[in-house]
């Protein structure tokens, strides 16, 4: 939960800090310090982020200093701690997870602490009790006050500093007010089980914080850096852009660099999620955190450590977790207005019966206080942001990078989703299809082709070269080779003169016979590009070249229908080639369209009902950002990462299926987890007011909701997700993450 008030011009802003803020669970913590620290002189543009436990402001030292704010955090019950680099600008994206304490036992922290303090002294207050009855009250009254009073501290503070209506007060008045009418035991009990509870939401919002801790994890603390004719091992934060570093087989690559030496394969599954380890070689770029599979590379680094691959994955995340998505925001509107409503609706419980009928004001009072308990919002506020932390988290480490909670909402509910086609459909590049011999053999044909197309930089030059290596082909040394700017280029091979050209060009000429020219033309229907080889005066065949479907692009769309979801192909290209490709991934086509033509055609999809828009992040900028949500193909580079609403870092028109998919399973422990919260209270509130429920099992059904929205919010991390439903299916095994 981020929240963001510039109350100062930004000339008065004075100097930006950022701070750690330990114990913040949800969203209500943040809300509390948000509104402490607006009302001090000179501070300005807060932004708070319970998932990372981060805040930032801007300070101005001169009217409030930096003491006064920690101490202000402290009076909350917050613990505020430097961040390395505390001034924005210096610190990385991974400050915060590396000073998080994580691995520390629950007992060794502050509320675990004080819960076994608190147990003790109920323990003592139990043992007085059984051995002299008549001090029971004291004991147990002498063990509440004592619980209460840094509960009371927290919401006499959170009142003066705006925040009147918080869980604090609400266990103030309602324990205070037990021991007022002799409950003692039962307050005691009610103070211990609220500890208990704070404690059981700070080990819950651990875990939930864990998703991107993996990513931290995957960062290689140390580097094999080529210095002086020497190796050495330095730490990451020293390497800089043009450093060489040596990556072993086994090791992490440290930051983002292209080879210069060396053929591997690299598992680049932690970041992208690509299951197959890739083929890297001399001039392949690596992503850092990809794992070396065997052999040594020699890689000069084009990123820091910093602003690497999975630095930047982590910090869009993190801006992602921070953000507020449509039911979030309405969820805290929500609960700003239902807690004072039910604290009022308590005080009727306590009042009205013994002022109305008569009754017991014992009974009634103790009812309202139970009531009073039951009221806290807490459940109701974090099942929201905890199911869109978890959800963001998961994604990312499939390769689903989505920058924002709303826009993981909105994925669930999107009706049509329109497709760039180069480069997102298809490959982006053209590819060999057939190859017609009319004189000799197929691989003559393309060996003289790619001969003549040596060192020709033209497209289809290059992928004609490209099939003939991939064929093992022997490609004819080639002399002098000349261009006809649009229609062909010749070279002299050793038996004869070869052209490479268009039809039209071996039309004019009078080479074309009748039944290659009606060949060429069944190609042409099929969207196809023809290129026809001439040995002299005779032709010898001709290559078809097409750029091609992805291999997964067909089932990406069909499980896309199967979630009842509209595709449509929108592109630049020629009608023909257009409608081919639509033909094979059986969708909806319109082609020839300019980017205005694009944009306006986006805008008219979007009357009726949400849009997501798929491209390259280049030429689709317009489409993208018109849409509801723009999704960027790129494995990992710095259009798919800051372009989109949301990228797929493996490449996959299947990742467009995995989105949706875990939008809805989002989308669907989000209403589970409203479910949970409203229902327990409602059930509870009817069975205080029957008389059914005391005081403990009032504050442990609050805490129980809380914590049960939370552990099913962390379903979405290790939970598989049923790419036909969009719900979560059967459990998986810890760590299997796949879609």
């Amino acid at each position: 939960m981020t929240v963001s008030v510039p109350n100062e011009s930004p000339a008065a802003a004075g100097n930006a800090l950022k701070l750690r803020v330990e114990g913040m669970d949800c969203g209500a913590c943040a809300i509390k310090v948000e509104n402490a620290l607006k009302r001090l002189p000179g501070v300005s543009h807060i932004n708070m982020n319970y998932s990372t436990e981060t805040l930032s402001v801007r300070l101005d030292e001169d009217r409030t200093s930096r003491a006064v704010v920690e101490g202000k955090i402290r009076a909350l019950g917050y613990t505020p701690k430097p961040l390395s680099g505390a001034f924005l600008g210096t610190s990385d994206a991974t400050a915060t997870h590396e000073q998080a304490p994580g691995a520390e036992p629950w007992w060794k922290t502050r509320r675990g602490r004080m819960v076994l303090g608190l147990g003790g002294l109920l323990a003592l207050a139990f043992a007085i009790s059984t051995a002299r009855p008549e001090l029971s009250f004291w004991g147990y009254g002498a063990a509440a006050l004592i619980g209460l009073v840094p509960v009371a501290r927290r919401a006499f503070v959170g009142a003066l500093s705006g925040t009147p209506f918080g869980i604090e007060t609400l266990m103030t008045v309602a324990a205070a007010g037990a021991i007022a009418i002799g409950a003692a035991e039962e307050a005691a009990v009610v103070i211990v089980l609220f500890a208990i509870g704070e404690l059981l939401e700070t080990v819950a919002a651990g875990h939930a914080r864990a998703g991107i801790k993996a990513l931290v994890d995957l960062m290689p603390r140390t580097a094999r850096i080529e210095e002086g004719g020497q190796v050495r091992e330095v730490p990451v934060e020293r390497l800089r852009v043009g450093d060489i570093v040596a990556v072993r087989a086994g090791d992490r690559v440290p930051s983002d660099g292209a080879v210069i030496e060396g053929q591997s394969e690299v598992d680049e599954a932690p970041v992208t999620g690509e299951s197959t380890p890739v083929a890297k070689g001399v001039g392949d770029q690596l992503y850092a955190g990809s794992i070396n599979a065997n052999g040594t590379l020699r890689v000069r680094l084009t990123r820091t450590a910093a602003d690497n691959t999975i630095a930047r994955i982590i910090h869009l995340v993190e801006e992602a977790q921070g953000s507020k998505a449509p039911t979030a925001r309405f969820i805290d509107q929500f609960s700003a207005r239902y807690t004072p409503a039910a604290m009022a609706v308590a005080a009727l419980i306590m009042a009205g019966p013994p002022l109305v009928a008569g009754a017991d004001w014992y009974t009634w009072i103790y009812r309202g206080l139970a009531a009073l308990l039951i009221a806290c919002p807490c459940a109701l506020v974090i099942s929201t942001p905890a199911a869109i932390a978890s959800g963001l988290a998961s994604g990312a480490r499939r390769g689903l990078l989505i920058k924002s909670g709303a826009a993981l909402e909105i994925l669930g509910k999107v009706r049509t989703i329109a497709f760039d086609k180069t480069g997102t459909l298809t490959v982006g590049r053209p590819q060999v299809t057939d190859i017609t011999a009319v004189e000799g053999t197929e691989n003559d044909v393309l060996a003289r082709a790619a001969a003549v197309e040596g060192h020709s930089s033209h497209p289809l030059g290059l992928s004609i070269v490209a099939a003939a290596k991939a064929r093992g082909l022997a490609i004819p040394q080639s002399f002098g080779g000349i261009a006809i700017p649009g229609k062909a280029v010749t070279a002299r091979l050793r038996e004869s003169f070869v052209s490479v050209g268009s039809p039209r060009y071996a039309a004019e000429l009078g080479l074309l016979r009748d039944d290659v020219a009606s060949g060429i033309v069944a190609f042409e229907r099929e969207g196809k590009t023809i290129v026809v080889v001439l040995a002299g005066k005779r032709v010898i065949g001709f290559i078809a070249l097409r750029d091609e479907p992805r291999e997964d692009a067909a089932a990406g769309i069909a499980g896309l229908k199967a979630l009842g979801i509209r595709t449509v192909m929108l592109t630049g290209d020629n009608r023909r080639t257009g409608e081919a490709i639509g033909r094979a991934l059986d969708l909806e086509v319109q082609s020839e369209l300019l980017p205005d033509a694009k944009l306006a055609i986006i805008n008219d999809l979007k009357t009726a009902g949400p849009i997501t828009m798929i491209g390259d992040g280049i030429n689709d900028a317009p489409a993208l950002a018109a849409a509801d949500v723009g999704v960027a193909m790129g494995s990992g580079t710095d259009v798919a990462l800051e372009t989109a609403d949301a990228a797929l870092l493996r490449d996959r028109v299947r990742g467009v299926v995995e989105l949706v998919a875990l939008s809805r399973a989002t989308l669907s422990v989000i209403r589970q987890n409203i479910i949970i919260a409203l229902g327990l209270k409602t059930v509870f509130l009817a069975t205080t007011v029957l008389g059914v429920t005391s005081l403990w099992m009032a504050i442990l059904a609050d805490t129980g909701a809380t914590v049960l929205v939370t552990a099913n919010a962390l379903r979405l991390l290790r939970m598989g997700i049923s790419l036909e439903s969009g719900a979560p299916p059967k459990r998986r095994s810890p760590g299997a993450y796949s879609l």
